[in-house]
């Protein structure tokens, strides 16, 4: 069966009609498979059409091209929701080493582990969110830094391995130093020798410090990290799990209240 249409509705059908069939969403199967038969018996139809009206072919295009968008969008919300809900009833299991350095209490309900690079701008969001959450649920949560160093961000690496070393010394000098670089994370241009005077402003033994750099343990706590991150997908910083729910990206307070709050109804916290 042909179909008569005159050229420039042709065309805005015909674009429709490739799209549609490319992505597979129409309401109308009937009509998908006119369209097809019409291309297969004439394909010269589109091309004359696209010569004779450019501007309506490229106006179709950007039409059909921001629906495709927006279903593409509304596609990947909905699988998003979808893997959330799933994470409240199978939670990613971080490991919380024996020796691991945890800010609040180590029985609390709420669990909040971070994949972190001391030089992503994004990570300077991240840290004033988790201050944020863990002045909300004082007493109540407990928070774990992880190291997640970018290798485009030069100073990431080695800013890591500060951390480990000062936390081999003390963790309570550790939690300071994290707390400045994050406050002062412009300052990171100027490499060790910011990082030098940070540490002495914590009161790391420096000596002990620069032994402990490049150490076995500094390196493969980083790199158990990196590749804990990985098994989880997280490929970008910060990357954090609420009790097991992955939550990828710069996300406010806000958000992390409402996973909570989600995870009180299901009855899966008590606080």
């Amino acid at each position: 069966m042909r179909i008569k249409m005159n050229i420039k509705n042709g065309l805005v059908l015909f674009l429709g009609a490739t799209l549609l069939l490319s992505v597979g969403c129409t309401s109308n199967d009937k009509m998908k498979e006119q369209i097809a038969q019409v291309l297969k018996d004439n394909p010269k139809v589109l091309t004359d059409a696209i010569e004779k009206h450019p501007a309506e072919f490229i106006t179709a295009l950007q039409n059909a091209a921001k629906n495709a968008q927006e279903e593409m969008g509304k596609k990947r919300e909905e699988e998003e929701k979808q893997k959330l809900q799933e994470s409240f009833d199978k939670p990613l299991i971080a490991e919380i080493r024996k020796d691991e350095s945890i800010r609040g209490p180590k029985d609390a309900p709420i669990t909040l582990v971070e994949y972190s690079d001391f030089e992503c701008p994004f990570c300077s969001r991240g840290y004033e969110t988790v201050q944020s959450l863990m002045k909300k649920y004082e007493g109540k949560i407990r928070f774990v830094y992880k190291h997640l160093p970018l290798s485009f961000h030069e100073q990431a690496m080695i800013s890591a391995q500060y951390y480990e070393a000062i936390r081999l010394q003390d963790e309570k000098k550790a939690f300071l130093f994290h707390d400045e670089i994050f406050k002062n994370q412009a300052k990171l241009k100027n490499g060790v020798t910011f990082l030098n005077t940070l540490a002495k402003e914590v009161g790391a033994d420096l000596n002990k410090l620069k032994k402990d750099l490049n150490s076995e343990a500094v390196t493969k706590r980083i790199e158990a990290d990196i590749a804990e991150a990985g098994s989880f997908g997280m490929q970008g910083t910060p990357g954090f799990l609420l009790n097991g729910i992955p939550v990828k990206g710069a996300y406010p307070a806000e958000y992390f209240v409402g996973l909570i709050e989600e995870l009180q109804k299901k009855g899966k916290i008590k606080i």
